[in-house]
């Protein structure tokens, strides 16, 4: 790809970007939320048109305008939101909008099942082509992804974030596949926020910074550090920004609380302090959040705040004693994509400034401005939509939203998920700032550094139970892990 131009109103998206990769390679594309990546690999994909520039494959200048036209020039891509129809089966899924046709015009259902029976047996994976999507976990689903992409005999694959949802053993498995794809001359572009990620898979890494190419470095010849001043445009020399202090009084505290995958979970949460929630993909602790603020029903158990009992029947119950949720998937139940920035950072506080129906008008503005500059917030006009913005700047938009509400106790679901290294540290800050003013926090993580860099104690989850809690002066991943695993 070279000297690709795109713009949008207000926002220059790519300026003069050149991109190269290599058959049988892996090629990370690493930036910034809002750095432009999404909008390349779109532009290769046949999402947007760029309004300058060339793309080049096989020594030979292509016109992609379409989804179609990228399939014909062997470029497929994996999005982040994995686009599959889960009524229908794993076959139908891999030769959607291509069925295989009869002599008679009708769909050769024979043939679809037995040609994406032999994709699935030569990666080695172990599900029939007859199966239901429905019924598939997550990371399966990717694999059947990744079967589709090569079904269409792809010499480029575009990965797009596609650990974010895995577990370690099946990241190992989805390494396993992509080495596959290399030996087979199959050029793969892999983007991720996961640094240590690209050092083991990625044969070189292209940065990219503010719609502009950065550089490109061989991954064995360069380092952590040397990748996020690349992205960033700065050293991020304090990553993980703490101030320990002394603790406060009890402020939240569960008791024996039981509801869906949590069988019996107790807890105490201090003023100002980070309380971090570890442990393996399904051992309930996003559960256990739920069924304390009565988002979903819970079986058993009391849950006090400041000492005296209280009974959540959903969110606002919870804000009314100063407890909100930052939840885990900010598409589905954190954001509403398809309104303003400014409208979604007020969502939870309309009060403060609609009356009856009067509206002050400057209040509004006022809670806006206060948590755009806050939160730091990429946006050319606070009446942009949030569909419209990076994962990152969506994440601080639902993160501003809960503050706008000044919380007493603020529960955290993976904050960071899918945000890159200087949206990462700038909420890391804010956290550290809020625990300061005597904020409390429940950060749950997938993410075992950032729990052990920012929380006070940390509350280990197994089979909907917790198994340990780890004071600070024990912090190691190897104790963490042990309780994650079911030891005690």
């Amino acid at each position: 790809m070279k000297n690709i131009h795109k713009k949008f109103p207000g926002v220059y998206a790519l300026n003069s970007v050149d991109f190269e990769l290599k058959a049988g390679e892996v090629h990370a594309l690493l930036g910034e939320n809002g750095a432009g990546k999404s909008t390349l690999i779109k532009v290769l994909g046949g999402i947007y048109h760029p309004d300058q520039g060339q793309i080049i494959i096989d020594g030979k200048e292509v016109k992609i305008n379409t989804v179609m036209d990228a399939d014909a020039a062997g470029v497929s891509i994996i999005h982040q939101e994995i686009m599959t129809v889960p009524e229908m089966t794993i076959a139908e899924n891999i030769f959607l909008g291509r069925e295989p046709k009869t002599k008679f015009g009708t769909v050769d259902f024979k043939k679809m099942l037995s040609v994406s029976q032999e994709l699935i047996d030569g990666f080695g994976l172990e599900m029939k082509a007859s199966r239901k999507i429905l019924a598939l976990s997550i990371a399966q689903q990717q694999m059947v992804a990744i079967v589709k992409a090569i079904s269409i005999n792809a010499k480029i694959v575009v990965m797009d974030e596609p650990t974010s949802s895995l577990t370690d053993s099946e990241v190992d498995y989805l390494f396993e596949i992509i080495e596959k794809l290399k030996a087979q001359g199959i050029g793969i572009v892999y983007i991720s926020h996961k640094l240590d990620e690209l050092f083991r898979i990625c044969d070189r890494i292209t940065v990219m910074r503010d719609g502009q190419y950065v550089g490109t470095k061989v991954t064995a010849e360069t380092t952590r550090d040397e990748l996020i001043s690349m992205m960033v445009g700065r050293t991020l020399d304090n990553y993980y920004v703490r101030t320990f202090h002394e603790l406060g009084d009890v402020v939240l505290e569960a008791k024996n609380v039981k509801g869906g995958l949590v069988k019996d979970a107790s807890f105490q949460l201090r003023k100002g302090e980070i309380l971090g929630f570890a442990g393996l993909v399904g051992s309930g602790r996003s559960e256990l959040m739920k069924d304390m603020i009565g988002l979903d029903p819970r079986e058993g158990g009391e849950v006090f705040v400041d000492g005296k009992k209280v009974e959540f029947h959903g969110v606002t119950d919870a804000q009314r004693e100063g407890l909100v949720l930052v939840p885990e998937n900010r598409k589905k139940e954190g954001l509403l994509l398809k309104n303003s920035v400014g409208f979604n950072l007020t969502l939870a506080v309309l009060g403060d400034f609609i009356k009856g129906i009067s509206v002050k008008k400057s209040k509004e503005t006022e809670i806006i401005n206060t948590y755009v500059d806050a939160m730091a917030i990429k946006t050319p006009s606070v009446n942009q939509l949030v569909g419209n913005l990076s994962g990152g700047n969506q994440q601080k938009v639902l993160i501003g939203k809960w503050l706008a509400a000044a919380p007493k106790i603020l529960i955290m679901d993976e904050p960071t998920r899918g945000v890159d290294v200087g949206a990462k540290a700038e909420i890391y800050q804010i956290m550290n700032n809020l625990a300061d003013q005597g904020v409390s926090i429940i950060m749950i993580s997938s993410e075992l550094p950032e729990v052990l860099g920012m929380c006070d104690r940390i509350c280990v989850m197994y089979e909907g139970e917790i198994t340990g809690v780890v004071d600070r002066k024990d912090f190691s991943q190897e104790r963490v892990m042990h309780f994650a695993t079911g030891g005690r």
